[in-house]
């Protein structure tokens, strides 16, 4: 029926637990980086570049992932990462521990559509009792002492030594734009500039648009209401699109040529001048000629590389980039309170400080030893930008550091018993699972996972109101620890996960098209020769 060289695998054996494997296997990949003093992972990626890093979505994306069912479970850490920023790993670690729990009842004699009913029995009662189970609300962003401990909470998992001095400067740096009264947040307007060198604790927070370079005319380090050019293209009048040829044969000819090269560059920058325009920013290389002319008409000149942090700085000036050299119209023209070159290490930057509220962007400026380091660092702030989204999303606020974990593997337990038939083992099942959460942050705060589990499970069997102290190795009171996670994210994560294990679990067929491909160049050389 199907073309010669697809591969066809039914059955118990060669289907569902097949996916069940792979989905395990990519689940214990990520597992033991969940929570606060969770592993790092070294990964490699497919042009060599290394990454060292706890984060499940870099950890995701950079591994090669091959198997289908494996790649559902990628899909939709993946949406958990665009919904909500956070809480990747706690999708991929649900999700493996679900189908581990699902083979064993697979092997236990149930169908699969028992096992399904059952998942979404108690999918269903873990949502209500977690939409039970809220212990605060955040009232005001701006004022709220809440919102530095759920940031505290979130950037604990990725910087166990440096968490709580990071989570005071991202706060301070999401209150900086907030715009609307409180009710519009832009992740965008926060950026991060990566300066290499000094202490992580060094690492600072500007207000303005920060570019990593000094300028490169000697115009004085500070200009106030500054009106800013943005070209697109190298300020060079000779450097066109083509290439042409001058021929010349006397030494006139040359005196000539040269004169009139220098007054074409003046005339463009002087201009540029007449326009009131006090900063140029130039996305491409600048002659010298140019240079001097710029620094005779005291115009401060800046030169970026990147195309869009090109564009980044248009916007947040509120300039429009020129495509070609010449004056710029009025509409064109950006403006910025103060531009200032400021000196960090043994680095000089640029800053550009927009006091408009649309326009307001801050930039963090992070310090580290090395590169990965940094990038690292980097990944760890955007999920907390993240987090500070969602309480705009969702200000609701549960227990965390497993209480809440703990407390759903007894509810689960109780809504079980009272069910009859064959889907009261997988509603007890899919409870167990959320026990894999209590074990990870036992055991990474040194305690002994195997006779904790059940000590933290009956503390919180009426309520979450105990969680898993990972620094200090205790089990202490919620209301101590302080440690809260997001309603909307964690209810996300658990659908997100649910979904995806019912259905791998309703695949019982996995056909494998024979792989496109012609004749390989190697084997048949000239093949295609007229």
């Amino acid at each position: 029926m199907l073309k010669e060289g697809y591969r066809h695998y039914a059955g118990l054996e060669e289907a569902i637990l097949r996916n069940i494997e792979a989905a395990k296997e990519l689940s214990l990949l990520t597992r033991t980086s969940y929570g606060p003093n969770g592993m790092k992972k070294m990964v490699v990626n497919h042009i060599d570049k290394i990454f060292v890093t706890s984060d499940s979505t870099t950890i995701l994306k950079e591994s090669d992932i091959n198997h289908p069912a494996a790649k559902l479970i990628a899909m939709a850490a993946k949406m958990q990462k665009e919904d909500w920023g956070d809480s990747t790993n706690y999708v991929v670690t649900l999700a493996g521990e679900l189908l581990t729990q699902g083979e064993l009842l697979i092997k236990s004699g149930l169908h699969p559509s028992a096992i399904i009913a059952g998942f979404q029995l108690g999918l269903d009662a873990a949502i209500k009792r977690l939409e039970e189970s809220v212990e605060r609300t955040v009232k005001d962003v701006k004022t709220d002492p809440l919102v530095v401990e759920v940031m505290s909470a979130s950037l604990a998992s990725k910087l166990p030594n440096n968490y709580e001095f990071f989570a005071q400067l991202l706060t301070k740096a999401c209150r900086s734009i907030l715009q609307d009264s409180g009710k519009k947040f832009n992740p965008d307007n926060i950026r991060f500039v990566k300066l290499l060198g000094g202490n992580v604790e060094k690492s600072a927070l500007v207000e303005g648009f920060v570019i990593a370079r000094a300028p490169e005319g000697d115009r004085g380090d500070e200009i106030s209401k500054a009106k800013i050019a943005c070209y697109n293209c190298p300020f060079d009048p000779q450097g066109g699109e083509t290439k042409g040829t001058v021929l010349i044969t006397k030494a006139e000819e040359l005196v000539k040529y040269s004169a009139t090269e220098e007054s074409l560059a003046e005339k463009i920058v002087k201009a540029i001048a007449e326009t009131g325009v006090s900063v140029v920013v130039v996305g491409g290389s600048i002659s010298e000629l140019c240079l001097h002319y710029l620094n005779k008409y005291n115009i401060f000149v800046l030169k970026v590389h990147s195309k869009f942090e090109l564009a980044r700085l248009a916007k947040t000036v509120g300039a429009q980039l020129i495509p070609k050299l010449g004056a710029p119209l009025p509409e064109e023209v950006g403006h910025a309170d103060l531009v200032q070159v400021k000196e960090i290490g043994s680095t000089k930057v640029t800053v550009f400080e927009v006091q408009t509220i649309d326009l307001r962007v801050t930039t963090i400026l992070l310090r580290g030893a090395t590169s990965t380091i940094m990038d690292d660092i980097e990944r760890s702030l955007e999920n907390g930008v993240s987090c500070f989204k969602q309480i705009l999303n969702d200000n609701r606020y549960v227990y965390g550091a497993g209480a809440v974990e703990a407390h759903l593997v007894s509810t689960l337990e109780e809504v079980s018993s009272h069910l009859t038939g064959l889907e009261q083992y997988s509603c007890l099942q899919f409870g167990q699972a959320f026990e894999v959460f209590v074990r990870i942050l036992l055991d990474n705060g040194g305690l002994n996972s195997n006779e904790q589990t059940s000590t933290v499970i009956s503390q919180n069997a009426e309520k979450p109101s105990y969680g898993i102290n990972v620094f200090r190795g205790s089990i202490d009171p919620s209301a101590q620890l302080n440690v809260f996670d997001n309603l909307g994210s964690k209810l996300n994560a658990i659908r997100l996960a649910a979904y995806v294990v019912l259905t791998i679990l309703r695949i019982d067929q996995i056909i494998v098209a024979k792989p496109a491909g012609g004749p390989k160049p190697k084997e048949n050389k000239g093949w295609d020769n007229d």
